[in-house]
Parts: C-alpha cells; sequence; structure tokens
C-alpha cells in the first residue's frame, strides 16, 4: 500500500524521481444523512453553529474516497500520489459526493 507520506498536493516527491507516470486516479464516494439528523440539522440553521452530523459525515466520506483512490493506485503498482485533491458537489438535499484524485506516478 502507498505510504501516505506519498499522497502529496504537489506535482513531485520531495527527494526523488518520478520514474513513471501511470495515470490518472480516483476514489469517490455519495455520502448521505438519516432524516433523523436531517430534522436535527435543520433546527441547528435556525440557531447557528456546527452541524457536527454533518461535519462528521463528510470527514468518513473524504475517507472513504481517499481509501478508494489508494486503492487504485495500488492496483496500478504506484509508490505515490502527487496532484492529490478532494472535491465534493451535492447531489440532493442531505446527500454529497466527495471525490479524491490525482496521479499516481512510480519513483525511484
Amino acid at each position: 500500500m502507498i505510504n501516505r507520506t506519498n499522497l502529496v498536493t504537489i506535482n513531485d516527491i520531495p527527494g526523488k524521481e518520478i520514474t513513471e507516470v501511470l495515470g490518472y486516479v480516483k476514489g469517490s464516494v455519495v455520502q448521505s444523512k438519516n432524516i433523523g439528523h436531517d430534522f436535527l440539522a435543520g433546527l441547528k440553521t435556525i440557531v447557528g453553529g456546527e452541524i457536527k452530523g454533518y461535519s462528521d459525515m463528510m470527514t468518513e466520506a473524504r475517507q472513504i474516497a481517499t481509501e478508494r483512490l489508494l486503492r487504485e493506485a495500488d492496483d496500478l503498482g504506484a509508490d505515490a500520489i502527487i496532484g492529490f485533491r478532494l472535491q465534493t458537489s451535492s447531489v440532493m438535499g442531505g446527500a454529497a459526493e466527495i471525490i479524491a484524485y490525482g496521479t499516481a506516478v512510480k519513483l525511484k
């Protein structure tokens, strides 16, 4: 499995040489909360503050998407992922898609 220190947002790994670009890799997930959480979140918007249930949901979604990205890179035999990015979009009320993507590379 790729060492998490080799999952970087920059376009190289300091002190290492990229010997081969294996290509684009990604992992994604669509995550939602249940109706009970949605109701409580709606009440929270009235008084303000963090909506903890949604923060937790997004943290879990980022972790799942990143793990799927790492698995795809591992399947290619990658040593690292450069240009790592996370992106989110709303799919419908209470549901969001998280996509993690980057470029899988071999290192020397």
